[in-house]
């Protein structure tokens, strides 16, 4: 009593079912902060949008990861023959933010993939109105694109874990 309660760890998904539901909830998130994003990106403000960005990006990805079970300490938690292969499932697929420590740095680097949308919003905002409407689309976009492809790397390895019987 009054001790320290422990975290509410998710479970990997049991079945195709389960994969199929956190993958459409997990792009409804995706879609709800690229929204957000596009709204940041649209006020005049130099800068602001990409400090937003990659904090929003960086709780998205956090977020995904834990709906998936696939948290590094959620990970951790695998016995290690499924540990290992849900490090060498993310690797193979490309998906390096999967259980990872979602760092400033590592999420920058993510965010910097789409670089030349980045130049074309800032430039963007120097025409009036117009501009701002082009950086909110673009701002939309390129994190909904970003988002899409992880909440696919982690349906990936939730696959991969569910056919080897990691559950």
């Amino acid at each position: 009593m009054g001790g320290k309660k422990e975290p509410d760890w998710t479970l990997l998904p049991a079945s195709q079912r389960d994969i199929a539901q956190l993958r459409e909830r997990c792009r409804k998130l995706v879609r709800r902060r690229a929204a957000f994003s596009a709204g940041v990106s649209a006020l005049p403000v130099p800068g602001l949008d990409i400090v937003s960005d990659i904090r929003l990006f960086g709780l998205l990805i956090e977020d995904i990861n834990r709906e998936f079970g696939l948290t590094g300490e959620q990970i951790e938690r695998l016995r290690p023959e499924f540990k290992l292969l849900a490090y060498e499932a993310a690797a193979g697929i490309g998906g390096m933010l999967i259980g990872k420590v979602v760092t400033r740095e590592l999420v920058t680097r993510m965010l910097a993939r789409g670089g030349v949308k980045q130049v074309a919003r800032q430039a963007g905002k120097l025409v009036p109105i117009a501009g701002q409407v082009m950086a909110a689309a673009l701002s939309f976009v390129l994190f909904r694109q970003i988002g899409y492809q992880h909440v696919e790397a982690c349906a990936k390895v939730a696959q991969e874990l569910l056919v080897a019987g990691a559950n």
